[in-house]
């Protein structure tokens, strides 16, 4: 099936195929959300140890994925090879950094006085849904610039990678889904609205990963940045945002395992197939 899937890709355009992985991302996150229609509540244990999986699946994404084929792609020796995968991991973490400063969000479990970005009356349910967003901005970027190295010819970029790095983020996907709809339930929010909102917060990714196909498609010099850009945005999330998400109960334990979890299932899926 794998390899159906891969043939049917390579036949296609590639910035076709960025939209249609990233949907499938988007439609994992909607399947999570309608669990809001079927369980009541969530086991606060069960999120934490999904959370800390989606942790995992980022960083090793970021690797696998993203720095390592850049790296690989850069000319030059030594310290001059690296110096692509620097630049753009400094300045995709620093982009998230900013949007995390301006943009008014709120994280799952947090209080309503530890909503960050700039002040604003937006309802606590916008809140959250931007608080999952930002975490989705860089992940529809990492399969769009991907899908653009194969458009570019790229031999480092390939079909394989980036459909394993879309397995991958829909995998992790399907449980932020329900991490935003059910704390709305729970707040009085209808089913409907929950699944909604939920689902809400991944549209953000066909946008994102359109955007960074067509920018490398047009501007191939800058694959190697791109790529780590959008690794260095993944693990300014992971490390600023998800992590602390699961610290914040008697859980941790739970959610490393989810993290170590996490980071096989990516590897696993991007050895096999890049």
């Amino acid at each position: 099936m794998i390899d159906s899937i891969i043939g049917y890709f390579e036949s296609i355009d590639p910035i076709l195929g960025a939209l249609y992985a990233s949907l499938f991302t988007w439609i994992v996150t909607a399947l999570g959300a309608s669990l809001v229609f079927l369980v009541k509540g969530m086991n606060r244990a069960f999120f934490d140890g999904m959370l800390g999986f989606t942790g995992g699946v980022m960083v090793a994404a970021s690797f696998w994925s993203l720095l390592a084929p850049g790296i690989a792609m850069s000319p030059g020796e030594g310290f001059v090879k690296v110096i692509p995968a620097a630049t753009g991991f400094a300045m995709g973490a620093f982009f998230i950094f900013g949007l995390d400063k301006i943009l008014p969000h709120l994280h799952i479990n947090f209080k309503e006085s530890e909503k960050e970005g700039v002040k604003s009356p937006w309802h606590r349910t916008t809140l959250l849904v931007l608080a999952i967003a930002l975490h989705n901005i860089p992940e529809g970027l990492a399969v769009g610039v991907l899908f653009g190295g194969v458009a570019a010819g790229i031999p480092e970029a390939t079909i394989g990678g980036a459909i394993a790095l879309a397995i991958g983020i829909g995998i992790q996907n399907f449980p932020e889904g329900l991490a935003v709809s059910m704390p709305l339930r729970r707040q009085g929010v209808s089913k409907f609205k929950s699944f909604w909102y939920g689902q809400l917060s991944a549209i953000v990714e066909p946008i994102a990963a359109v955007i960074g196909a067509v920018a490398v498609t047009f501007f191939i010099p800058i694959l190697p940045y791109a790529l780590a850009f959008a690794a260095g945005a993944m693990i300014f999330v992971v490390v600023e945002e998800v992590i602390p998400e699961t610290q914040r109960d008697k859980f941790t334990d739970v959610a490393t395992l989810g993290f170590i979890g996490g980071f096989i299932v990516m590897m696993t899926l991007d050895v096999a197939l890049g």
